[in-house]
């Protein structure tokens, strides 16, 4: 069971309704500036054309896109970021991977910390709970819109490494690299995408319950609200049940 396909399509259903779309223009251009610093050019930055893909997704306008695009290649002006990431713990001792993005680094590590601590949880040391994750492309296919056969032919012929039985998901491994390929693969042959994304997907999962499960997820959701934060990653699993009522 995989704890992650159950939090990328939640976060994956709420963003569709999300009132504060601001906040989620304002880390995709974020990612889109930080991309193009090493080439303005999608089709030579696999990086920068994902992120491309993920403001579509997004319905960010192509004007906004763009200017991201410029920003971070020095074409218009803007703030300097500094990517970096940090690691920690939550409750239950699950892992926590935080990617952030700030022109102010002891501030934006001060806030995270009181974060963690609001929570239930602690930061750790630099390759804590890094080693934990490996950078995989995940592709989330509600069960009931697909066969396991049909869609196991469909990651083999396009470069996919696994499918994974998610309780009512299939989710899909792939290579980095082959990611595109893989989704591309895979809308081809008109099965509907519940979240797709390139993430730091964790090797195991610790299962939380009740008060644990519950703090964990508030946790995940204070962290993706703060604003220097780029994507938040965990080793946690939760009921579906639960993760909905708390998530919602």
């Amino acid at each position: 069971m995989s704890g992650h396909s159950k939090w990328a399509t939640i976060k994956h259903k709420k963003g569709a309704l999300d009132a504060k779309r601001g906040k989620i223009f304002t880390r995709l251009i974020k990612e889109i500036a930080m991309a193009a610093k090493s080439g303005g050019d999608p089709d030579k930055n696999p990086r920068l054309r994902t992120a491309i893909a993920a403001a579509k997704a997004e319905n960010m306008p192509a004007d906004n896109i763009k200017r991201a695009i410029q920003r971070g290649t020095g074409e218009l002006p803007g703030a300097t970021y500094e990517e970096f990431q940090l690691e920690g713990y939550g409750p239950g001792g699950v892992a926590v991977l935080v990617e952030l993005s700030t022109d102010n680094r002891n501030r934006t590590v001060s806030e995270i910390r009181h974060v963690f601590g609001k929570h239930g949880g602690n930061l750790g040391e630099a390759g804590s709970v890094a080693w934990m994750f490996h950078k995989k492309g995940s592709i989330v296919v509600p069960k009931v819109s697909a066969k396991e056969d049909d869609l196991m032919n469909v990651v083999l012929e396009s470069g996919g490494e696994d499918l994974r039985d998610d309780g009512e998901n299939w989710e899909i491994i792939t290579d980095p690299h082959g990611y595109e390929a893989v989704l591309e693969a895979v809308k081809q042959g008109n099965y509907p995408v519940a979240a797709a994304e390139v993430a730091m997907l964790p090797q195991n999962y610790i299962k939380l319950e009740g008060p644990q499960a519950t703090q964990m997820i508030r946790l995940v959701e204070a962290l993706e609200e703060h604003d220097d934060v780029q994507h938040v990653y965990s080793n946690f699993d939760v009921d579906l049940k639960q993760l909905e009522e708390v998530a919602s």
